[in-house]
């Protein structure tokens, strides 16, 4: 509905019920004067249609709704608690409301009703920004591929909790109330309280890593570090000192790196995406001495890209990969859910974020060396070598299909040629291809090199996404939506290029976190492989 519709209708009717005297039913606990809904009026016809200010007053009878302290303090604390979305309270004039409120009181109906559509527009913004992020992904994700949806709350049951004078269930209502937005938030509030605490100091640097079984004034810091990060167990602290410098180790020699502290080592290596041997290297050092702002700042973030991603979630069946988190999940229309390990693109050629719907499968699949990829790996190869293409089953094919001789052309400058590898053992798509429609020709894929699974990190492709399992993956898809085919069979076939159509398209979305709760709930943070936190963060101080 368009914005201006609702606010001619009314200030019409309200300017003919004025007139005339004749009565105007109020949704408020109290009446008000002809005077102040006369002023409410004016102030509305100069609003802008980017929020839905005059369609909220439509739906209370056009009688103003912050003219009581009680329900303005409601609205104050409401917008503070926004801190643990990741949002900053003053940019709904948190800190100014309740001031401005008393003072307006003070003052005619004009300034009366500026402060009431005032109050309304801060709620509405919050809302707003609640419901479908503060930012415009398309700001700081240039290839973000898709429009901002509409608003996910119901504004008449807004308006229903601000006249009961329960403006926090009116946030609830634009809230994300997935499990991993409500685990990033409590993780924030967390994370908060530990930054308020006092400071603990880093571990140094050092030529070999803290090992097990090491004895070390270096493992004493190592434990107070650890206790900042969530192993209260290993230090025996007064409550007063926790986590200062001056508390005593929980039993024995403070200074030994014993099998307590081995575990408490691990567990921070898996809530960080790191090698959990228990071993505190170069990288685990790093993760130790993060400083907490840090962490809170990883928080907001990526609670943003919640509030950015809710739609894509929502559904069932869903395939999502995560792309900083170098994992696959697809939960079936039973509910159950399948995971699997990904490679996805190194930092100079990045995985993109992609909403799509996966619409076929290429079985066998020969190989179109990318543009990229051929000028950049190949060409350099086969200058010095042209055997190497032979030694790797590719072929050279003109642009409308043709094989050519390798011979006969001038490697320096090979312009109107293709190569195309193709299907068999050594073919870096390996036996199949999951394929949705995207302008950045990104598929999902088997691959023969499947020790690269095993890696902790794991931006190592071209930008593409490798999945461990994938055959098990696509059978599942074959199933879930339908088909007759058997996987193996098509496999065995030994035919090259089979695409097989998905009776039912599933939708699948490529998204960028860099802190995600895991199966168990925990907040697992994670390496900024394409270096993009720093544009969003900036964005969210200054949107």
């Amino acid at each position: 509905m368009n914005d201006h519709q609702p606010l001619r209708r009314w200030a019409i009717g309200a300017a003919l019920c004025l007139a005339l005297s004749c009565p105007v039913m109020a949704t408020a606990n109290e009446p008000t004067s002809a005077a102040l809904q006369q002023a409410l009026a004016q102030q509305l016809q100069r609003q802008e249609a980017s929020l839905p200010i005059a369609s909220f007053y439509e739906l209370r009878g056009g009688q103003p709704a912050w003219q009581e302290l009680q329900r303005v303090e409601s609205l104050v604390s409401a917008l503070n608690t926004l801190v643990d979305d990741g949002l900053t309270p003053d940019d709904y004039q948190a800190s100014s409301l309740l001031g401005d409120f008393q003072q307006s009181q003070q003052l005619d109906e004009q300034a009366q009703a500026r402060f009431d559509v005032r109050a309304t527009r801060s709620l509405l913004l919050a809302l707003d920004h609640l419901s479908i992020g503060k930012v415009d992904p398309r700001r700081v994700e240039p290839n973000w591929d898709l429009p901002r949806p509409a608003r996910r709350y119901a504004l008449p049951r807004v308006v229903q909790a601000v006249d009961g004078g329960e403006v926090e269930q009116a946030l609830s209502l634009a809230r994300p109330d997935t499990a991993a937005y409500v685990q990033l938030r409590n993780a924030l509030a967390h994370y908060r309280r530990l930054a308020e605490q006092g400071s603990v100091p880093y571990l140094p640097g050092r030529d070999e890593s803290l090992r097990p079984g090491d004895i070390d004034d270096d493992v004493q810091t190592l434990r107070q570090r650890l206790t900042l990060w969530g192993e209260p167990h290993l230090l025996a602290a007064d409550s007063s000192a926790y986590p200062m410098i001056g508390v005593q180790a929980a039993g024995g020699d403070r200074r030994t790196f014993d099998r307590e502290l081995e575990q408490a080592v691990m567990r921070f290596q898996r809530r960080h995406q790191l090698q959990e041997d228990g071993v505190v290297g170069e990288r685990t050092r790093l993760a130790l001495n993060m400083p907490v702002s840090a962490r809170v700042d990883q928080l907001r973030i990526n609670l943003e890209r919640a509030r950015w991603i809710r739609p894509s979630l929502d559904r069932t069946p869903n395939v999502w990969v995560d792309i900083a988190g170098y994992r696959l999940h697809y939960t079936r229309p039973n509910g159950e859910h399948w995971d699997a390990r990904v490679v996805v693109g190194s930092p100079s050629r990045e995985t993109p974020i992609i909403h799509s719907s996966i619409s076929h499968l290429t079985v066998n699949p020969s190989w179109t060396i990318p543009p990229t990829i051929m000028r950049e790996d190949v060409l350099p190869r086969v200058r010095q070598d042209t055997a190497y293409l032979t030694r790797q089953n590719i072929q050279v094919v003109s642009l409308s299909g043709e094989t050519l001789d390798a011979d006969t052309i001038d490697w320096q400058r090979p312009g109107g040629v293709m190569l195309r590898q193709v299907a068999g053992s050594s073919n870096p798509l390996g036996r199949v291809v999951v394929r949705f429609p995207n302008d950045d020709m990104i598929y999902l894929h088997d691959t023969p090199a499947r020790g690269l699974f095993q890696r902790d990190h794991r931006a190592l492709s071209s930008g593409c996404v490798r999945v461990e399992g994938v055959t098990e993956f696509a059978q599942l898809l074959l199933q879930d939506s339908g088909s007759r085919y058997q996987l193996s069979s098509l496999i065995n076939s030994g035919r090259s290029d089979q695409n097989v159509n998905l009776p039912t398209r599933i939708p699948v979305a490529l998204h960028y976190l860099t802190a995600w709760p895991n199966r168990e709930g925990d907040v697992v943070f994670r390496e900024d492989i394409y270096r993009r936190d720093a544009a969003l963060l900036a964005a969210l101080e200054t949107a």
